[in-house]
């Protein structure tokens, strides 16, 4: 069988790997430059006293740091109305057990939040096999303030505030979007209810007793903390998508 794609000598791979090679190391010096402003970010204080649950208990959000000096927040898609957590943020989360470990020595905590009640989420936790924090704003205003939830009354006027843009999104459409209504009956819901929560991550810092928020981002800015994506950026057919493929671990078949 004759493959489709181009072939060549390995000379004439090396001389164009090489190119490759300049534009791989232009894009890791613009990222680095990208991590610089990131980090120069002014900071926010939060001075609301948002209260979470966790596995020990109802926690501060400067609780939530454990000890430590900065936190990363991975908003996890798992309403109060979800059966299930969220198939991509499951993927995602399914790389958060092996790193947790490295960013708690060094000053980092990592934890997931998500509005569904403690309890929903210890039992689909214990499902996944995960060990990572994940903790329950359930009845916190913390999701809506940061923008990765919203209410029914902003769904339905368009006034949804999600990655810096106002108005209606593609997840709000009506019919909504396959995807969209794919991923809420697999989370036993309505593409609606599913739509009021969003993906996202969000950084803080604690500094003298007081939490400041350093940097969110959404959408596809958590490409970069979805590990399956950065490993089939280098496969050879690439992300090779037509329509969703992935789901949550224990739903493949034996290949």
């Amino acid at each position: 069988m004759t493959t489709t794609h181009s072939t060549g000598t390995r000379e004439a791979w090396l001389a164009a790997r090489l190119e490759l090679l300049k534009a791989e190391k232009e894009l890791t010096r613009r990222s680095d430059e990208v991590a610089r402003q990131r980090q120069a970010l002014p900071w926010v204080r939060i001075d609301k006293d948002y209260r979470f649950e966790t596995g020990q208990g109802s926690a501060t959000l400067a609780e939530l740091f454990q000890g430590r000096s900065q936190l990363l927040v991975y908003h996890f898609m798992f309403g109060p109305d979800y059966a299930a957590g969220c198939p991509s943020c499951s993927s995602i989360a399914d790389g958060f057990n092996g790193i947790f470990v490295h960013l708690a020595n060094h000053d980092v905590t990592l934890t997931a939040v998500s509005r569904a009640p403690f309890a929903k989420l210890q039992e689909y936790q214990r499902r996944m096999g995960w060990t990572f924090p994940w903790a329950s704003s359930y009845g916190s205003d913390f999701n809506f303030d940061f923008n990765i939830a919203f209410t029914e009354a902003q769904q339905r006027e368009g006034e949804v505030e999600y990655n810096y843009q106002r108005g209606r999104h593609a997840m709000d459409a009506d019919p909504a979007p396959a995807p969209v209504a794919q991923f809420a009956a697999n989370c036993g819901t309505d593409p609606q209810t599913y739509a009021r929560d969003r993906p996202g991550m969000s950084a803080f810092v604690l500094e003298d007793g007081v939490v400041y928020h350093t940097y969110s981002t959404y959408a596809r800015g958590v490409d970069g903390v979805w590990g399956m994506y950065q490993w089939l950026d280098r496969a050879p057919k690439g992300r090779n998508e037509a329509g969703i493929w992935w789901k949550r671990h224990d739903e493949y078949g034996t290949r």
